[in-house]
């Protein structure tokens, strides 16, 4: 392959991020969860709930929407990762679940304003994320194939920082011209554009087709560019891919770099991806903040975090990830400690004067240092996990990988939930993150910041 090819090979990786970033932006944080779960609440409210129960039954179930699919995810990964090792391709099942990206992504419309489609709603969210969660585990396979483990670091943190960028400017452009506010104008004080309806949120509802639309033109770039050398598909693919995939869990007592590292990752992936999923409805539940607002505090992380992921990928590649990543979790911790102890009235007990503009400044700043540090996190973890992974079973790997980010990807959620309707508070329900921040610092110790040594450490039997 020659220089000109593999630049655009690299291109054509970064831009996956680009196009599948808008899902966990709008979809997840910003844009679609708000939304969901301003509807949920109001809808409890119909029935006879308080303000305070109707907001955490509304948490509740958009984290029960999430529980079900991470364990769906943590079920499947492993075994697709070893089966497509094992079958020497991974194009065809990042095309595979492209299509379960784009069609969970379109059925976001179904949600009304006043309730009705909660439900297929909720469904459409999982298959989306289900397709948003394997794609990337097959692209991220792909990764050590681009540079050496040297220049991983740097690749990675591009690519994560072109996919934030491209978050960024999708939220804009839902916020420009289809959101709606209060006023049934957008941030520029238009009506949604191609006449959508502001008084039935079809600008707001809008947000499903806009992410799968932009995920399907921006993926011809990565189909076109993109190529891999397909390794001999062993026989009897599926009873070998399982047998090896036993093998590998079998020893991973017997490398405890990778197995702490797993473990650790599987504890702050969590907390941070519940921090994402749940900042947008913490600030409309808590905050009572409009969409529009929480779309503002989407783009001050997304661009925060395009600026840092860049920076921190170079960083990777100076220093190693471990350093980074302890780093960036002690910052998560400290935000979140943060969050629990605010209110709009209050901040650690101490009350704040009516009308305080203090809480709103406050959560804008947490935003952006939780999209600076989440997205560095994020970047120099791929990068651990690639300089763990054995280099003949990198899909396999990044299915484990996968498995640890999923295997608990209902506890995050799950403690949110419970704590939320155990407490009856929303911002208390954030808790819980602060603890799995906590475990998974704890456990960073066993592992080796190069993990090269540690795929030494043993070798299937």
């Amino acid at each position: 392959m020659d220089a000109t090819e593999a630049r655009r090979r690299i291109r054509g990786w970064w831009m996956f991020d680009w196009a599948s970033q808008p899902y966990f932006t709008l979809v997840l944080t910003f844009v679609f969860g708000p939304y969901f779960a301003s509807v949920a609440a109001d809808s409890f409210m119909a029935q006879g709930l308080d303000e305070l129960t109707a907001d955490a039954r509304a948490q509740s179930l958009w984290s029960l929407g999430q529980t079900v699919t991470g364990i769906c995810i943590a079920l499947m990964a492993p075994v697709l990762g070893a089966f497509a090792d094992n079958a020497g391709r991974r194009l065809p099942w990042v095309v595979l679940f492209s299509g379960f990206y784009v069609l969970g992504a379109a059925g976001l419309w179904v949600l009304m304003p006043d309730g009705s489609g909660l439900t297929l709603a909720l469904i459409a969210f999982g298959i989306g994320l289900i397709g948003a969660e394997f794609t990337t585990i097959f692209t991220n396979a792909l990764l050590p194939d681009l540079g050496s483990v040297d220049e991983i670091g740097r690749i990675s943190g591009t690519g994560f920082a072109v996919g934030y960028a491209g978050g960024v400017l999708a939220l804009f452009v839902m916020l420009l011209f289809f959101a709606e506010g209060e006023t049934g104008r957008t941030l520029i004080g238009r009506a949604p554009a191609f006449g959508l309806d502001p008084d039935a949120r079809e600008g707001t509802r809008a947000v499903g087709p806009f992410v799968a639309a932009w995920y399907a033109l921006f993926m011809i770039p990565f189909f076109l560019w993109v190529r891999e050398t397909p390794s001999p598909a062993r026989p009897g693919r599926a009873t070998a891919a399982l047998k090896d995939l036993r093998q590998t869990i079998r020893n991973l007592p017997r490398r405890p770099s990778l197995f702490a590292y797993l473990a650790s990752s599987m504890f702050y992936r969590d907390a941070l991806n519940a921090l994402y999923a749940f900042g947008g409805t913490y600030a409309t539940l808590v905050l009572n903040w409009s969409i529009t607002q929480v779309g503002i505090f989407g783009i001050i992380g997304a661009v925060t975090s395009a600026v840092s992921t860049w920076i921190g990928g170079h960083v990777d590649s100076r220093i190693g990830p471990k350093p980074v990543i302890v780093a960036m979790i002690l910052v998560l911790l400290a935000t979140s400690t943060f969050i629990v102890g605010m209110t709009r009235e209050s901040l650690f007990g101490m009350a704040l004067a009516p009308g305080s503009g203090l809480p709103d400044i406050s959560f804008y700043v947490c935003g952006a240092i939780i999209g600076g540090a989440g997205g560095v996190l994020q970047s120099a973890s791929r990068t651990l996990m690639v300089r763990h992974a054995d280099p003949a079973r990198p899909t396999e790997a990044f299915g484990l990988y996968a498995l640890s980010g999923k295997a608990t990807a209902f506890l995050g959620p799950a403690l949110i939930g419970a704590t939320t309707a155990a407490l009856g508070s929303a911002r208390l329900g954030m808790l819980p993150l602060i603890l799995l921040f906590t475990i998974a610092l704890v456990l960073l110790v066993w592992v080796q910041p190069d993990g090269r040594a540690a795929t030494a450490e043993a070798t299937p039997a």
